[in-house]
């Protein structure tokens, strides 16, 4: 009898792997940004629980939460949680991706 549950391996969290790899590390949105650019389109919901779960299992770490000043909708403060790649990350390189952010640096990347 065959698993229950979703699989554990998923092709958006892969995509996101691999914008991981080329920034280093970046927050929710800007990761989604990116990955809409590059990739086929996907929510931004879709990308905050491929992050979440890659945290769960080891492929993506948290490296900093920030509260960031600025002009939001909300209010005056944004909670930013910056990710980079976790130990259990295995990229593979996306020459589209390595192109594309090339051309379009992406900005408050955490180097």
């Amino acid at each position: 009898m065959g698993k229950k549950g979703r699989p554990l391996a998923s092709q958006i969290r892969q995509n996101v792997l691999e914008i991981l790899a080329q920034v280093n590390s970046g927050y929710g949105y800007q990761i989604c940004k990116i990955y809409n650019e590059v990739f086929p389109k996907v929510t931004q919901r879709s990308i905050y629980y491929h992050l979440k779960k890659g945290v769960q299992i080891g492929e993506i770490k948290v490296q900093q939460i920030k509260l960031e000043q600025g002009n939001y909708s909300w209010g005056d403060k944004a909670e930013k949680i910056y990710y980079s790649l976790g130990e259990k990350a295995a990229p593979k390189g996306h020459e589209g991706l390595k192109s594309f952010l090339e051309k379009n640096k992406p900005e408050n990347s955490q180097s």
